[in-house]
């Protein structure tokens, strides 16, 4: 007789409910594509990882592997699409990816896009493949389709000067259930490119914390930099994405390497 499962927590759970955690939660991003690299991670203590498809080299096939992976380990997963469109985020949530960020998310048109995108008709637009997919346990999952809207989490991605300015109304949007900051982007669309610590970009980082919050919703920011992350967590940040696999092995082996290799005044490691 086949087992009836649920799936495990989503994102929002990490804020609401009797899972909720009660602090700030602390999450970084998974980017390497190798799931080896996730299942490392996902037993460092964090709360959730953030599998990037938009701009680390995944496809369906590599984030199956890393949700699978990670799906051992208490901390949620949370896969970044590529862009708002249904086709891909229908076979995202099908692959069982119940936590999303859709990014580029200027206006709350574009959320209620992504809404539609995540629910079944009649509220949306999701295609109905349960029966086929991993997301519902190939049907083992009691009442899925009645259900999804309970296991999905939906978080859009403000990261332009345009999205700022529409924070309100796109944290309003009835199925958004959090806004995710990126000030790297922001910077750029502020003609700040680079420069995501400008006081600028800073002052605009607090105003959608802000915004978000009156409206009722989970919001977090991406800041690597420690100091970054403590001051917009006092700002009221809900969960802070605090680093990247990738950044983490760069840093490393840099720090590694200058323990042992003499460089010369170019920079160039020195013969030995």
């Amino acid at each position: 007789m086949p087992l009836r499962v649920d799936p495990p927590r989503s994102f929002k759970n990490l804020f609401v409910g009797d899972a909720a955690v009660g602090r700030t939660v602390a999450g970084m991003f998974v980017c390497s594509g190798d799931a080896g690299a996730a299942e490392i991670c996902a037993g460092a203590g964090l709360d959730y990882l953030l599998i990037d498809g938009e701009h680390g080299p995944n496809g369906l096939d590599s984030i199956l592997a890393q949700l699978r992976a990670i799906a051992g380990y208490p901390c949620v997963s949370v896969v970044r699409v590529p862009f708002n469109d249904p086709v891909l985020i229908k076979q995202y949530l099908d692959l069982g990816a119940q936590s999303l960020i859709v990014p580029m998310v200027d206006t709350a048109e574009s959320a209620r896009e992504a809404v539609r995108a995540v629910r079944y008709a009649p509220r949306g637009m999701r295609g109905v493949g349960s029966a086929l997919a991993r997301s519902a346990r190939w049907n083992r999952v009691p009442e899925y389709l009645q259900r999804a809207d309970d296991f999905i989490s939906l978080i859009v991605q403000v990261e332009s000067a345009e999205a700022v300015r529409n924070a309100a109304a796109i944290a309003a949007v009835d199925g958004v259930d959090a806004v995710f900051i990126g000030p790297s982007d922001l910077a750029a669309t502020m003609g700040l490119l680079g420069q995501q610590g400008h006081p600028e970009v800073v002052a605009a980082v607090k105003r959608t914390i802000a915004d978000v919050k009156a409206a009722g919703k989970i919001v977090g920011v991406n800041a690597f930099v420690e100091a970054d992350a403590r001051d917009y967590i006092e700002a009221g940040a809900d969960f802070v994405n605090v680093g990247a696999d990738v950044a983490l092995l760069a840093r490393g082996s840099e720090a590694l390497a200058a323990k042992y290799i003499t460089v010369d005044e170019g920079g160039r490691p020195a013969s030995y």
